[in-house]
């Protein structure tokens, strides 16, 4: 494991989603009240692009076909199977810092 900087706090706005490609991973980023959550960028249905998607509170619904998760923990609200890989998110001064495990060659 190690730690990525992902950005400026002030490039989120609160609800507000962002993907990013840290370690070889699609990581959706986003910023909520209660602070920065991180979780697999690709939707566990069909590759939908998370961070694209709505965010009420923490349900987070896939813009491709519907899918929600909670992202506070991955889990599928429909399944309530763990589906998307979380990430810890701390923040260092004014930057966002995610903490991925690379993928390895012949992964994913």
């Amino acid at each position: 494991m190690a730690w990525h900087e992902a950005g400026s706090v002030a490039e989120w706005n609160v609800g507000a989603g962002r993907e990013l490609l840290i370690a070889g991973r699609v990581v959706a980023i986003f910023r909520t009240a209660e602070g920065f959550l991180a979780v697999d960028g690709m939707c566990a249905h069909q590759g939908g692009p998370i961070a694209q998607g709505d965010l009420d509170h923490n349900c987070l619904t896939c813009p491709w076909h519907g899918w929600q998760y909670d992202i506070t923990d991955g889990v599928n609200l429909l399944t309530h199977k763990k589906m998307l890989d979380c990430f810890k998110v701390e923040l260092r001064g004014d930057s966002v810092w995610i903490e991925v495990t690379a993928l390895s060659a012949g992964t994913g």
